[in-house]
């Protein structure tokens, strides 16, 4: 299956309640898997991680009611496919431009696209239309964008949801 690249640290701080080696987290209406490790690239950038899961955790099991501090969303790596998705943020990196004495193009946002490829996407959203609306867990809401395909499909984000951890470590 995959997670959210951000929903895994291996070394975290004590107020990460998302997946770390030795840490227990609620798959999202599935089950509780405990963390065991990982594997790292030549680069050193995480590529597989590795855990456990709790049989008797599955919603209506006799363990189900187990608190644990985390839930990530996942998705079946047998039931995806691959996406581009438009990350939008504000143009400017100021609040007013028309104030600032600065020429405007000094102002733009660098950072205000983002285009990630190969996201994987749960396989309903396949048959999705242009305009067609969508929350991403803890990530935003969407739209399907008129530039999608049967081949390939485009997603933008029109609304950030917000996020306590990415505004905590700023």
């Amino acid at each position: 299956l995959y997670i959210e690249r951000d929903d895994f640290m291996e070394d975290a701080p004590k107020k990460y309640f998302r997946l770390t080696p030795g840490n227990e987290v609620r798959l999202k209406n599935a089950y509780i898997v405990k963390c065991t490790g990982c594997k790292r690239d030549e680069n050193g950038e995480v590529t597989e991680v590795y855990a456990e899961y709790d049989p008797l955790t599955k919603s209506g099991m006799p363990d189900s009611a187990r608190k644990v501090k985390g839930t990530i969303h996942w998705v079946s790596s047998e039931d995806c496919f691959d996406a581009e998705v438009r990350i939008y943020d504000r143009l400017f990196m100021v609040e007013d431009p028309a104030g600032d004495e600065r020429d405007f193009r000094e102002l733009l946002n660098p950072d205000s696209l983002k285009v990630l490829n190969n996201c994987k996407i749960e396989s309903y959203l396949k048959d999705a239309k242009a305009s067609d609306k969508f929350q991403f867990q803890r990530i935003g809401y969407f739209c399907v964008d008129s530039d999608s395909t049967a081949q390939k499909m485009v997603f933008n984000r029109t609304v950030p949801l917000k996020d306590s951890w990415a505004k905590a470590n700023k």
